[in-house]
């Protein structure tokens, strides 16, 4: 049988990437930057043979054509490698990915897609750069769908990630699985919802989003300059909410949030954290460590880390 060792949940921003040095708030920067180091540390100590990664898609790996609510990848893994993000082919653990694939559908009730030759983006690749830096895993990315409504609920999100332990536990592999959610806290992108733009900037993004599989970067330019215009829309105490019912084992309670509620909360980019959500499921809602919070409105997003170790559940039941 299979165990999951550890899981981390962290926010992501390419802007740590391409603007550092126009950063002023560079003292929270780096203590998000150290927590981030700090979790990778805790990632190399549980000795994963596997990491399933739970990250979203900025529309540089899925596309109007075709987004479904959950894509597992089985095979291929390919990082669009967008704002100084890896590029180029990523190591999947084909075998468990094939299993939780069946496993969901046959025992689970969970018709997710699937990819034989996922291309992912930074809402993956980010945690890749930062949580897996010099680390030999394997992976099994999870596409959640965050940006394009009609979105899967946050009750079918932690729905998803308890099934998708039992299918972790269930596998014969022996794998060590470590999990990891990638995405939130509150922020709001300047994205229109696709199916009722206004102006020409939001024409011009659901046209990217609609047309963009084979030239995403011909779009890149403009799509920049439009996220770097925004004003940063933060929600701190609801950012800190939610980190404290992370703490308590009681992430769960989010789904008392509709997705509208959510966004109006928290803006549209706090529906990433579905990701969290379904890492906490995946590791039985065991108490979390907050290792950081830092508002940065300069990366319009309210960055935050934690690590879940059911270990530590265990020494405190003992």
């Amino acid at each position: 049988m299979s165990e999951i060792v550890l899981g981390v949940a962290a926010s992501h921003s390419t802007l740590m990437n391409t603007h550092w040095a126009e950063t002023y708030h560079k003292d929270r920067a780096e203590r998000f930057r150290d927590a981030l180091g700090t979790a990778r540390n805790a990632l190399a100590a549980a000795r994963p043979d596997t990491v399933v990664l739970i990250g979203s898609n900025h529309f540089r790996g899925f596309w109007l054509d075709l987004i479904p609510s959950f894509t597992i990848g089985v095979d291929e893994c390919v990082a669009s490698g967008e704002s100084g993000t890896p590029k180029g082919p990523q190591p999947v653990d084909r075998e468990l990915a094939l299993h939780l694939a069946g496993d969901l559908v046959e025992r689970a009730g969970f018709d997710l897609a699937f990819s034989a030759r996922l291309q992912i983006d930074h809402g993956q690749s980010h945690a890749i750069q930062y949580l897996l830096d010099g680390l030999d895993v394997d992976l099994v990315p999870l596409v959640v769908n965050v940006f394009a409504p009609p979105l899967p609920t946050l009750a079918r999100c932690e729905q998803l990630g308890r099934a998708l332990r039992e299918a972790v536990l269930a596998f014969p592999g022996g794998r060590r699985v470590a999990v990891i959610g990638s995405g939130g806290l509150s922020h709001r992108l300047p994205w229109p919802d696709w199916r009722e733009p206004h102006g020409d900037d939001e024409e011009f993004m659901v046209g990217a989003w609609r047309n963009g599989r084979e030239n995403w970067q011909d779009y890149d330019i403009r799509r920049r300059e439009i996220i770097r215009a925004a004003e940063a829309s933060l929600n701190p105490e609801f950012d800190d909410e939610f980190l404290t019912w992370f703490e308590q084992g009681r992430a769960d309670r989010v789904t008392g949030f509709t997705t509208q509620e959510l966004e109006k909360t928290a803006g549209n980019g706090a529906q990433e954290i579905r990701t969290w959500l379904m890492t906490a499921a995946m590791l039985d809602h065991a108490p979390a460590r907050r290792l950081a919070y830092e508002p940065m409105p300069e990366w319009l997003t309210g960055m935050g880390v934690a690590v879940i170790d059911p270990a530590e559940r265990t020494e405190r039941q003992s």
